[in-house]
């Protein structure tokens, strides 16, 4: 937001300022300064003309040849070549001597263009720097002397670039920042100070003049009719004032309105009233309907997009733009003036779905203060009649009212000090606060309706601080350790999971807590059973309207974007918290553990032309890696994960249940564009982790004595995992056993070498003991009575 030290000056003093204090003022109050531009006419040799005569050039139709005086008089005027057309005989002009260096180093010298000669350059507001585009020469006041230098004409003005973060619409406004820097400079409001209230009598609309049928979205309308009126040419204090927001300026009418938004934040919209068929309805559009915006575009709405329609057709885009059909021009003698409060929520989907966005939009969508829709419409309407004439309606026409003001907050001045740590005397703190428009009640501050951000006692705290300055609060060393508690525990070991992974080769992903209702849908499979998703009360829009369950939509949503740049071959992880709620309405939050895989296991090389792609057993290894003696114990993934498994440690009567690993089914994954191969994800809970791998690390020398080994081939039946078979020899109760793995597994699906039932397995076991060299017959009788439990335990038929 641009905002011009000239115009804050209405309002505040700064004369005893400088440009560093004030930028240090409003850097210290919140509100960051992006840039500082000085603006004003600082060129040599630029003096006021007036034009004598014009005659076509004799060789150019598109040139004039113009005699202008420079200040030496009609007797000997000065002869320029000049290509615009929006002057006339009279009329006072800047003019480029030779030797005047204008923007960009381009410098003015006497010649000849098409043969007449030209003794400087006449020219136009953006040539000067004073405008961004020019259709013409910059015509100048009437009462300019000829000869007067440009820049005697043009008061010099400091631009201040603001950046405002959304919780403050207030300072979305000229009214806005001068409060702010008021209390910060403990200067009082000055100048016009109109806050919002209004003088004029008001009176209920009827249907015929206005109705609205979408309260939920327009709660508040109000309309005057503004008759006789004559558009034309703003004063040119207007157009300063605009020009210096950055704002172009249009005409009388458009340009108060303009000026009204930025002096109270209060967007505004004048209608031709002879382009109305009837009185104004405010309504949801109809499926597929057509708009023609003041822009030059056709917008298809939909039945969430709110417009101001008259008796046949839509004439606006409530809170976001005019139509075309419907604007301001030279011909307009009857205007409607519109002043409202509109819903953020739906302003803001709209201006997103349409891409559609406009000063009128970004205030809407953030929250403007309805108290002053009236006063808004007042200021508007006292404007137009001072400066294009015609008599307004006395009475405001309102549909609606508008949302109740804020709750009254209490505040502990005692409570105020100890937080901030500063002695703040009691009237201190009641000046800043009432500075910033709260006023003081009974038991508690009455907050104005422009700061709905204001809620705690901490908020009101927090404007205390600000303003009375947090580098005046002093400094203090406070020598104090805090005993490990168990949200240390929690972090360290969440810091040594990124640390393993990031080790592993993974990379870490973080992504919004806030997603939509299709995301939360995509994570089904993650919600606790019985728990439910937490939807926000107030969300921003309707892709971030509930908390998350679950990481894995996130991953992939990530996993995507790096696929569609090139990055295919992925391993990532993320840590977050995830938000569920009871069936009796608790809510609970979560920490989590995701991991997702797919792409190639290693890079494509000489030696490695075709690399083979990560699968369910690289997924495995690198959670074995993370959580050693994790078991894989075959699970209903759902119609979200393939092949799905539960993750668990311990034996199977005391195993707790860490989360869920699987691939993604190739439908999900052409949802997210990852159909190029498998897609290994597991989410685990990182509390119950932690809790897993809580007990001492015990390292062991390296064997001394050799190792024994003993193959044993069985047939099981198909449905026996080699999971459950892996975990029987984990929890044997049989110390010397220390290794045991699968080399070698058959099945036949045909039935010919092999029943379709049945599937033949092979492991390698491993014999040692620490103190001595096992004998082999010892080795014989442990392993027939591992066999023997086995085929207790199992339905198993060695071979």
């Amino acid at each position: 937001m641009k905002v011009s030290l000239n115009w804050l000056g209405d309002h505040v003093d700064f004369s005893a300022l400088s440009i560093p204090e004030l930028d240090d003022l409003l850097t210290f109050a919140g509100i960051e300064v992006e840039g500082v531009e000085q603006r004003g006419v600082e060129i040599d040799r630029l003096v006021v003309a007036e034009i004598l005569s014009s005659e076509k050039h004799p060789d150019a139709d598109k040139l004039s040849v113009c005699r202008v005086d420079d200040g030496a008089g009609p007797s000997k005027p000065r002869q320029i070549v000049c290509g615009a057309k929006n002057y006339a005989v009279g009329d006072k002009v800047p003019l480029a001597l030779p030797g005047c260096q204008l923007g960009g180093g381009f410098e003015i010298k006497e010649g000849k263009l098409r043969g007449v000669e030209s003794l400087g350059m006449l020219c136009s507001g953006s040539e000067l720097g004073l405008e961004e585009s020019s259709e013409g020469l910059l015509i100048l006041d009437p009462g300019a002397k000829p000869g007067t230098p440009v820049r005697e004409l043009f008061e010099r003005d400091t631009i201040f670039e603001l950046e405002i973060t959304p919780n403050r619409p207030d300072c979305l406004s000229y009214l806005g920042v001068a409060r702010e820097l008021a209390a910060l400079a403990e200067k009082p409001l000055r100048g016009p100070a109109h806050h919002g209230d209004s003088t004029t009598p008001t009176r209920a609309a009827k249907d015929g003049e206005i109705r609205v049928s979408a309260p939920e979205a327009c709660p508040l309308y109000t309309g005057r009719w503004i008759r006789g009126v004559k558009v034309a040419e703003s004063p040119e204090w207007l157009k300063t004032k605009l020009l210096a927001a950055g704002l172009r300026p249009i005409n009388n009418i458009v340009d108060i309105t303009n000026f009204v938004l930025l002096e109270m934040g209060q967007p505004l919209h004048a209608f031709d009233l002879a382009k109305l068929d009837g009185g104004i309805h405010v309504r949801l559009a109809g499926a597929g309907e057509k708009f023609l915006a003041l822009d030059g575009e056709t917008y298809e709405l939909g039945p969430d997009d709110l417009v101001i329609a008259d008796a046949k057709k839509a004439v606006a885009i409530g809170g976001v733009m005019g139509g075309e059909d419907s604007g301001v021009t030279e011909t307009t003698t009857d205007v409607l003036l519109e002043a409202a409060y509109f819903d953020p929520r739906s302003i803001r989907r709209t201006a997103r779905r349409l891409g559609l966005h406009s000063d009128s939009s970004y205030r809407f969508e953030r929250g403007i203060d309805p108290r002053q829709v009236a006063g808004a419409s007042d200021l508007a309407t006292k404007l137009i009649l001072e400066h294009a004439g015609g008599v307004a309606d006395p009475e405001l026409l309102v549909c609606g009212e508008a949302p109740a003001p804020p709750a009254p907050v209490a505040l502990s001045n005692d409570r105020c000090r100890a937080v901030i740590g500063c002695d703040i005397p009691d009237a201190e703190i009641e000046r800043i606060l009432t500075a910033l428009g709260l006023q003081k009640g009974k038991a508690a501050w009455e907050i104005p309706t422009f700061r709905r951000d204001l809620e705690r006692e901490i908020d009101l705290i927090e404007e205390v601080a600000r303003v009375y300055g947090l580098d005046r609060v002093p400094s203090r060393t406070v020598a104090r350790f805090a005993p490990a508690s168990k949200a240390d525990a929690a972090h360290d070991f969440a810091r040594r999971l990124q640390q393993r992974l990031a080790g592993l080769g993974f990379f870490e992903t973080r992504n919004l807590k806030l997603v939509s209702g299709a995301q939360l849908a995509d994570d089904r499979a993650t919600t606790h059973r019985g728990m439910s998703p937490i939807r926000l009360k107030n969300p921003l829009n309707d892709e971030q309207d509930h908390l998350r369950t679950g990481l894995l939509p996130g991953m992939l949503a990530c996993a995507r974007r790096n696929r569609n740049l090139g990055n295919g071959d992925l391993r990532l992880f993320e840590i977050g918290r995830v938000f569920t709620a009871t069936p009796k309405g608790d809510e609970v939050e979560h920490e989590h553990l995701a991991l997702l895989m797919t792409g190639a296991r290693t890079r494509r090389s000489w030696h490695d032309a075709k690399p083979s792609a990560l699968d369910l057993f690289d997924l495995r290894a690198a959670l074995e890696s993370v959580v050693p003696g994790l078991n894989f114990v075959p699970a209903d993934g759902g119609q979200r994960l393939l092949g799905a498994v539960s993750l668990e440690v311990g034996d199977g009567k005391k195993a707790t249940k860490l989360g869920l690993a699987g691939f993604l089914p190739p439908d999900r994954a052409r949802e997210y564009d990852l159909d190029a191969g498998p897609v290994a994800v597991a989410e685990l809970n990182v509390k119950k982790l932690a809790g897993a791998l809580t007990g001492e690390v015990r390292f062991a020398e390296l064997p001394r004595f050799p190792a024994v080994t003993r193959d044993v081939a069985m047939l099981t039946p198909a449905a026996l995992s080699h999971g459950a078979i892996e975990n029987f020899f984990r929890n044997l109760d049989q110390p010397l056993l220390v290794d045991v793995t699968l080399f070698d597994r058959f099945l036949d699906p045909s039935g010919e070498k092999l029943a379709a039932d049945r599937k033949s397995m092979a492991y390698s076991l491993t014999y040692r003991a620490p103190d001595r060299t096992l004998e082999s017959a010892e080795v014989d009788a442990m392993h027939a009575k591992v066999l023997d439990s086995l085929k207790r335990e199992f339905p198993v038929e060695f071979r």
